[in-house]
């Protein structure tokens, strides 16, 4: 059964309820990774709006690090949605399986490498937080890239901002029909919008905790959750390999 929700989560042909429940589950691993980010490094890495402020401040302030680690989660996030649209389109052209599991187990991969070198690069202060700030911003790219794909624009997962204004247009509409129709489509559209904010803030509970508890370890399920689903349909692309061409 869970093999066979993978499957169905990261299928090639999308439908509106496998693109909420797969924006559901990335929107809880950002917020968890956010969380525990932040309390890693003081820096919140889901989304590049303070990033922007966080280089003009360091520019106008005179504090070269700052505007450094600013601008490297720029281009570390570029870096990640640009490497996400590059595996996609690379299984597209192959009629993988997996199109949309190369960028989770990229993602997965890189929570790893967090997850275990964590503790040892926060002996190397120069490089602790620019280093982690930039692997958490890819990470973040990667994923923020791979639902925008899937869902044709529709669904972002590493940022609130855009949920909640989404939110408050669907209320609006809502009230406006008061009385008259119904908006076709609202109501299943806050629902989608609600549970993508629920879960980034459930994530983000949950992320903020489980740093608090185990420390860099606290990455490890995550990529392990993203590693699985994933590798059912990257597997399933191995054994098509391996059995040749059908006739």
């Amino acid at each position: 059964m869970p093999a066979q929700y993978a499957r169905r989560l990261l299928a090639v042909e999308r439908d509106a309820q496998r693109n909420a429940h797969l924006g559901w589950v990335l929107a809880f691993v950002a917020g968890a990774t956010n969380a525990g980010g932040f309390l890693a490094v003081q820096q919140y890495t889901s989304h590049m709006t303070g990033m922007v402020s966080a280089a003009a401040d360091g520019l106008v302030l005179g504090r070269p690090q700052a505007l450094a680690t600013a601008i490297g989660a720029l281009l570390s996030f570029t870096a990640g949605a640009t490497c996400t649209s590059l595996l996609v389109n690379f299984g597209r052209q192959r009629q993988a399986h997996s199109v949309f599991a190369l960028p989770l187990l990229l993602e997965a991969a890189c929570l790893i490498a967090f997850g275990l070198m964590g503790a040892w690069l926060a002996d190397l202060h120069a490089l602790f937080i620019p280093a982690t700030v930039a692997v958490l911003c890819f990470t973040m790219g990667l994923q923020n890239a791979l639902i925008t794909k899937v869902s044709r624009a529709e669904i972002r997962t590493t940022h609130v901002t855009g949920i909640v204004t989404d939110i408050g247009i669907e209320l609006g509409r809502l009230l406006y029909g008061l009385g008259k129709p119904p908006v076709q489509g609202s109501a299943a559209r806050l629902r989608l919008l609600g549970g993508l904010l629920l879960a980034f803030a459930v994530g983000g509970v949950a992320g903020a905790w489980a740093f608090k508890a185990l420390g860099y370890a606290a990455t490890l399920p995550l990529a392990a959750l993203l590693a699985f689903l994933g590798a059912v349909p990257a597997l399933d692309d191995v054994g098509r390999l391996r059995s040749g061409p059908t006739d």
